[in-house]
């Protein structure tokens, strides 16, 4: 019965095999003759653009052949053709250009219109082209404190802690440097007054303050205050110093000798000289000569600076000065590069004394005092009197510093300009000191110049000679009134 049963499953699985093989078969022969179908449309596609292609072709060789004759004898007319369409192209694209040029200056002025109707808003309205002119070019800065300072009705005393000097003097200085320090007004901007001017340069030398704050005080630019100042500094050496600063004539010369006489009894004194030092930042090129070692070793700060040498009357006012020898340089060797140490040896002070310290030598037109130890009652009594002379020097080159503070500490000039600041400086204190300008005593400034001995102390010896006769008459004939005696 098994038997039966395992012939039957097998017979049936005989008979579904058949019947699959014969559904696949049909199934394959389908989907072959629907390949076979597509490959016959493919080809008949292939060979149809064939036929389009070949027809176009011979259709533009046909047109081909139809224009090359027409252009084989017409070429001129294809060339003129040409010829006549690029102008067209040529304009169309000007006027394009031109269009676009006009509505791009309308846009800027449009523009430009509403930032002047801005600015004029904010000004309070008014106002004439001009001045729309000059807000494109100018910046606006705030000038109330120097109109403040410029009026009429400005205290006298507040005027003269700002610029050192009385508005009298002030406007004397400006009257004399007008035609040097005028400027003329353009289209696009107004000139700054003279006054201005040398407000700015005076202002500037009197409170030494950086020209960051002088720019603000005065409503001009950081760098148009420091042209200003140099420009001024300029005027004032090249205008007013051969006026209010050189050597006495033959009638100066006698009345200065009588002055100094009558207060220390020596005769033929026409003048008290002194070597100042004014500090600088330290320069790129030669640096070692202008360290100043004495001044290093007192303050501990390493120090550079420049020489001042000035010869000057009993009234303070500089008759002679020799600016800007590096500072490591000792008081003898800068008297030597002076012209007045030219004029000394050329025989024009003959006759005459000019006072110094212990640094200067001995010479026949400088009277300096005893330097050996062990001094005599008369040599005593002369160093007195010399002291006396020396410091009418030292105490004009203290007031120098202290009505002009730009002096007493390092200034933003470069070093190749700085004589010039110094020469104006000069200028400044001798007109001053001419007019009766007295100095705020809060702006007295001590000096600190130590003193060298030179290399040859007596060049001389009738200079020896003539010492020690003055000192013997200043003390036989009661002209001394020594502390000891």
């Amino acid at each position: 019965m098994n038997d039966d049963c395992n012939n039957q499953s097998n017979g049936g699985r005989k008979r579904r095999r058949k019947i699959e093989n014969g559904v696949d078969k049909s199934v394959n022969g389908v989907e072959n003759q629907q390949l076979n179908n597509n490959k016959g449309l493919m080809i008949t596609s292939l060979f149809l653009l064939d036929d389009q292609n070949k027809q176009q072709k011979l259709e533009w060789e046909e047109i081909s052949h139809q224009e090359n004759p027409n252009f084989e004898l017409n070429p001129n007319k294809k060339t003129q053709s040409m010829l006549d369409y690029h102008p067209i192209v040529h304009n169309h694209y000007d006027g394009f250009n031109e269009t676009d040029r006009i509505s791009r200056k309308k846009s800027k002025k449009s523009s430009s219109d509403d930032k002047n109707a801005k600015l004029e808003k904010q000004s309070g309205g008014g106002g004439s082209s001009a001045s729309h002119q000059r807000r494109l070019w100018v910046k606006d800065r705030c000038k109330a404190w120097w109109n403040e300072c410029n009026r009429p009705d400005y205290p006298e005393i507040e005027f003269k802690k700002l610029f050192r000097m009385g508005k009298s003097t002030f406007e004397f200085i400006c009257d004399e440097l007008k035609s040097a320090v005028a400027k003329e007004d353009t289209m696009l901007r107004a000139s700054i007054p003279v006054n201005q001017r040398v407000a700015v340069c005076i202002y500037r030398l009197a409170t030494g303050e950086p020209l960051r704050l002088v720019s603000n005080r005065f409503g001009l630019g950081i760098s148009t205050c420091h042209k200003i100042v140099l420009d001024v500094c300029a005027a004032i050496r090249s205008v007013l110093m051969p006026r209010y600063l050189n050597w006495p004539d033959e009638e100066s010369l006698r009345r200065v000798k009588e002055e100094f006489e009558s207060v220390s009894g020596i005769p033929n004194v026409v003048g008290s000289m002194y070597t100042t030092h004014i500090p600088i930042i330290a320069p790129k090129v030669s640096v070692a000569a202008y360290f100043n070692k004495r001044h290093t070793e007192r303050s501990q700060k390493t120090s550079y600076s420049i020489t001042v040498q000035g010869v000057v009357d009993l009234k303070g006012v500089f008759s002679d000065v020799c600016i800007g020898w590096p500072g490591s340089m000792s008081d003898d060797k800068v008297l030597e590069k002076s012209a007045l140490y030219q004029r000394g040896i050329q025989g024009l002070l003959n006759g005459f004394w000019i006072v110094g310290g212990s640094s200067y030598p001995l010479m026949d037109w400088t009277l300096v005092p005893y330097n050996q130890p062990n001094l005599t009652w008369t040599q005593h009594a002369f160093n007195e009197k010399i002291g006396e002379i020396r410091s009418v020097a030292k105490d004009a080159f203290a007031r120098l510093k202290g009505r002009w503070c730009c002096l007493q500490k390092r200034t933003e000039v470069k070093l190749q300009e700085l004589p010039v600041v110094l020469g104006a400086c000069c200028v400044l204190h001798n007109i001053c000191e001419m007019r009766g300008e007295e100095m705020d005593p809060n702006l007295n400034f001590e000096l600190f110049d130590d003193e060298m001995v030179p290399e040859k102390p007596l060049q001389s010896l009738s200079s020896v000679k003539a010492r020690d006769s003055i000192a013997h008459n200043l003390l036989h004939h009661g002209l001394v009134g020594t502390s000891f005696l």
